[in-house]
């Protein structure tokens, strides 16, 4: 934002690119801001649009000068963004219609990252973040011993994932987490500037800026984070007692203590955030649900966009309307033999309107059938909000968008792959428990892991955890919510909660636990709409309008209105509830207290 000079009490001008705002006589008006939003939603749409396009070509075609393009779109969208927030605060205090107050909220909401006014502080502070971004993409762990090597995270990750010898897993995971001492004291400097900043925008401190994105005040916000945890954590209470039992087994007491924390490098995830790569060390006897869909889908000759349309049927089947044919002319399907693309799987709207892809290299497995089903989620609710203002084109809360395209996946059930052909006949009972267990592996072992991360920031951010406490906070909150512990003594030399990309990347994570609540208060909700009473993991809204109808109405409102709004709109209920997770894995956990009272 460029220097105000009030040369006159009377007059005052903001430049911001294509936005002006000027006044005179005295305070702002709400013309003024109804003339300034409109201005910036103009510009963020026509900037958004720009980089989109610039950042598909780029994971499309990755060369340096593709990179560059797109770092160049994307700078402009944040420096638009950080002149629009600042600009905003000349309002604050102005009494404005409801949908006006939202949409200047809403601008200072999208900055994850608020800057100083200051200029050589706003340098300074996106210097810091850009170099620990950087650093954790540089980073290697390099073994002693010239002919030895040095691994990336893929590489220690693939270790953690596939080797069952601890000491093996404990150099991964001892490797990975050396990367982040050096930037440890950057983290600080990070803190004091981004507090500063939005401190400015008129917030305690830059976690009561996050937590204000959620239409309720922030401590509000903190107590109910606390409420959703204190629901689920019986479940998740029941899987930690059985996988300790597991993995007593399977390396002994030496290894895994009978009581206390289990360490950190037996889960097969660097994070232990995910335990499905260790499904084999837990699975119980009878887990064969009696098909393989990867071998169906091999066997039927199905191609990358047979797997699509499967996706896309699903959608139809409940009355919404079929992908745009530049979806299919413009998606990215397979991975091209003549050059690298990005290939993690991401859904896009490049126009904000219909112009919407998916960009994935499709294998035709059982994973990527339920991958398609969940990015094709997104394109939906893409679609559905395209009509709302700019400011507007998005999810209810930021935990809602990946929500709906996990809700889609749990309707991916045997029953669904029964009435569309892919198998016979739906797998007994007695199968349940194996599917159950899987995949609560992936939802109920994230779970607290997804509280903590942003429970440690908002501390940090506070000055609860003083910086000389960085690690032993990160591994309190670890020990309490997780239950578990570094592998090996930690010091205050060591900065573990920087190993994680959120951290040094700056990105806010109550998203991705909101998201894992949601998605099954949605399933439920969808299950009742359509009259399904049976077990709620078998439940599958495929083929009935009445739940593309709900899905429809919450979609189309897009971020106009509260969260709590939307989510009524589709599940009848104005509160997030975490006792959908307790339903659908019900039988699981019956299983899981039986197992342990052995």
């Amino acid at each position: 934002m460029q220097t105000v000079r009030r040369f006159l009490p009377i007059i005052c001008v903001f430049i911001l690119g294509a936005v002006s705002i000027a006044c005179s006589g005295g305070p702002a008006t709400v013309a003024e801001a109804e003339k300034f939003i409109a201005d910036a939603e103009k510009r963020l749409q026509d900037l958004s649009v720009k980089s989109g396009r610039a950042a598909w070509v780029q994971s499309n075609f990755i060369t340096e000068d593709t990179e560059a393009l797109a770092a160049d779109a994307q700078t402009q969208v944040l420096a638009a963004v950080t002149e629009l927030a600042n600009a905003s605060r000349r309002f604050d205090g102005l009494q404005l219609p409801p949908e006006l107050a939202r949409k200047l909220k809403l601008i200072k909401l999208s900055l994850s990252l608020p800057a100083p006014d200051n200029a050589a502080e706003r340098e300074e502070l996106t210097r810091i973040a850009v170099g620990m971004e950087s650093a954790y993409g540089r980073g290697k762990y390099c073994p002693d011993g010239p002919e030895k090597p040095c691994l990336s995270l893929g590489d220690l990750e693939r270790i953690l994932r596939t080797s069952r010898n601890p000491d093996e897993l404990k150099r991964a995971w001892t490797g990975w987490h050396a990367v982040s001492p050096p930037y440890r004291n950057d983290y600080v400097r990070f803190t004091e500037l981004a507090n500063k900043g939005a401190r400015e925008m008129g917030f305690k401190d830059l976690g009561a800026m996050w937590r204000s994105n959620y239409d309720m005040e922030p401590d509000a916000f903190a107590a109910e984070m606390e409420r959703l945890w204190q629901q689920v954590k019986p479940l998740y209470d029941s899987l930690y007692t059985y996988t300790r039992r597991r993995l007593i087994k399977k390396y002994g007491p030496s290894v895994v203590p009978e009581s206390g924390p289990i360490p950190a490098h037996l889960f097969g995830n660097m994070w232990s955030q995910d335990w499905t790569n260790i499904y084999e060390l837990l699975k119980p006897p009878t887990s064969d649900p009696g098909y393989d869909l990867t071998e169906i889908l091999q066997r039927r000759n199905t191609d990358a966009r047979g797997m699509v349309r499967y996706g896309e049927a699903f959608f139809t089947s409940l009355g919404l309307d079929p992908l745009p044919a530049t979806f299919w002319d413009r998606s990215l399907f397979t991975k091209p033999q003549d050059r690298d693309v990005v290939c993690h799987a991401s859904a896009w709207n490049l126009d904000n309107q219909k112009d919407v892809r998916i960009k994935m290299c499709i294998t035709i497995t059982g994973e990527d059938f339920n991958v398609i089903h969940h990015e094709l989620g997104h394109n939906y609710y893409q679609m559905a909000y395209a009509p709302q203002s700019t400011l507007h084109q998005n999810s209810a809360n930021d935990g809602f968008h990946e929500a709906l395209g996990d809700t889609i996946a749990l309707s991916v059930t045997p029953e669904y792959l029964k009435k569309i052909g892919l198998i016979d006949r739906a797998p007994d009972a007695s199968a349940d428990i194996g599917l159950l267990l899987h995949k609560a592996l992936e939802k109920v072992a994230f779970l607290p892991f997804g509280y903590l991360m942003d429970q440690w920031r908002w501390r940090v951010f506070s000055g609860e955890i003083a910086p000389g406490d960085y690690n032993k906070g990160w591994w309190e909150l670890r020990e309490k919510y997780q239950g578990i512990a570094p592998p090996e003594p930690r010091t205050e030399r060591d900065f573990d909660a920087g190993a994680k990309y959120h951290i040094p990347g700056n990105t806010p994570y109550a998203r991705y636990f909101l998201a894992t609540i949601l998605q099954f208060q949605f399933h439920r909700a969808l299950c009742r709409e359509i009259g399904y009473t049976g077990p709620l993991h078998r439940g599958s809204i495929y083929g009935d309008g009445r739940a593309g109808e709900k899905l429809k109405k919450m979609m189309e409102m897009g971020a106009s209105r509260p969260w709590p709004e939307a989510l009524k709109a589709l599940t009848g209920e104005s509160e997030m509830d975490a006792t959908a997770i307790i339903d659908y894995f019900a039988p699981l956990k019956a299983w899981l207290d039986e197992q342990n009272r052995q």
